[in-house]
């Protein structure tokens, strides 16, 4: 029996929910006053971006059907679930009229694979490249990087998506082996390796390779634009034993060799029919919001993962978050002088941010700041001062520094993070 346009819809769009590497930042493609949609500054996506903003975007497979077993995955081959696939022609038109009645700002497409890698990711490549040359359609589009598809196909599928994502799925190898046995971090790292060279040259920082007839370089050498929103990856956390510390490690490493955008950390959802291998319980997403916190810190705070893993286990603390954990462990380095200190002890100040931090040194050029200017600067204040001092900071401002209950004081801030678990709203994907 013959399927409609809105059964493939309820199917594919639900199957294409676990994948959460699917933000964009950084994006700027203007239509110039003509064709369809626009993408600039802050980019399109299914979440929330710092400023509080909600877009959207269509999020769904091509397909449900996957040649792959692997057993984390609902959409799994020996999996009994109903099976749906679109054509490319399905797709365009989708992301054309959802755009046309306003329901989306652009596309995240994602799908399992059929035949082959290759096949697969050419059928990617084909929406993407109909939608920008057919439709005139300048939206966001965001394709899933298929591993271990031909350079040729990575080639297309950068040529006209603003940004490709290779996931590597799980930290560490040994977690595959067990899972997933057909699929290995070197070859996702290999279509990595090959995305950024081409984002690098795009961007008048690669090496060119030599031009060869019909070949991948020659049809590099007129390319102008390659993923300009960069690439990212996925890895599923709680699916397996492996601590926080094999997960950062791991993105720390690719963060480093290949330059990526975002690590995506997604808490391990109990799928229908799960294999006997995964456990029936989900983890916490407290987990997951930790270990985004954590990124943040490694990526821009100038913390090493020693630093940010205090535990014994590898594992982070649920109960307050990693710069909190650090300075408990730490008391020794502060109070800092915020008028006095570097930036980089003013960034491990819990409650201090990139932005609170900037605000700082800018206002103290001026003059000696007090409380009531760290408020007006909008820092957080009750969260701030057990760590620092001010020009009218007295010696009995910083006693909080002593106190034994001091952990529990700031663990009671953070106890926000339970609605989360109760409502399963955790999974913001920030930009």
């Amino acid at each position: 029996m013959a399927m409609d346009t809105a059964d493939k819809l309820r199917i594919l769009a639900d199957a294409a929910k676990y994948d959460a590497s699917c933000a964009s930042s950084g994006a700027k493609r203007s239509n110039g006053g003509k064709g369809l949609g626009n993408a600039t500054g802050m980019g399109i996506c299914h979440s929330y971006t710092p400023d509080g903003r909600c877009v959207s975007l269509l999020k769904i497979l091509l397909t449900n059907r996957c040649i792959y077993d692997c057993r984390y995955c609902v959409n799994r081959v020996s999996n009994d679930v109903p099976r749906a696939g679109f054509t490319v022609e399905e797709v365009v038109r989708l992301t054309i009229e959802f755009y046309r009645r306003n329901y989306i700002e652009g596309l995240f497409l994602s799908s399992g694979v059929v035949m082959d890698s290759d096949r697969t990711m050419d059928l990617l490549a084909e929406v993407a490249r109909r939608l920008r040359e057919e439709e005139g359609f300048h939206g966001y589009i965001h394709l899933k990087g298929v591993v271990g598809a031909s350079e040729e196909a990575l080639t297309k599928a950068g040529q006209y998506a603003d940004r490709v994502s290779a996931n590597v799925e799980l930290p560490v190898q040994a977690d595959l082996d067990r899972l997933a046995p057909e699929k290995s971090i070197d070859e996702a790292e290999s279509a990595m390796a090959f995305l950024k060279e081409g984002i690098d040259e795009a961007k008048g920082r690669g090496r060119r390779r030599a031009s060869t007839p019909g070949g991948t370089a020659g049809a590099r050498r007129g390319r102008r634009r390659f993923a300009p929103a960069g690439q990212s990856t996925q890895m599923i956390v709680g699916a397996t034993p492996s601590p926080d510390r094999s997960v950062l490690e791991t993105a720390d490493r690719l963060y480093g060799t290949h330059g990526l955008r975002r690590v995506y950390y997604t808490a391990y959802s109990p799928i229908p029919r799960a294999h006997q291998d995964l456990p029936t319980a989900q983890p916490s997403l407290v987990r997951e919001h930790r270990l985004y916190q954590a990124d943040w810190l490694l990526r821009f705070y100038g913390f090493r993962i020693d630093e940010v893993v205090t535990r014994g286990d590898g594992n982070l603390d649920l109960e307050v978050d990693p710069k909190m954990a650090w300075a408990l462990a730490h008391r020794d380095f502060f109070p800092v002088d915020v008028n006095t200190a570097p930036k980089e002890a003013l960034l491990r100040v819990p409650g201090l941010g990139t932005r609170s931090v900037g605000r700082i040194l800018g206002a103290r050029r001026r003059r000696r700041l007090r409380e009531a200017d760290l408020k007006q600067l909008r820092a957080p204040l009750k969260r701030v001062l057990p760590f620092i001092v001010c020009a009218d900071s007295w010696d009995g401002a910083v006693r909080d520094l002593d106190l034994e209950d001091l952990r529990e004081k700031v663990r009671t801030k953070d106890r926000q993070l339970l609605l989360f678990e109760a409502n399963g709203s955790a999974k913001t994907g920030q930009v």
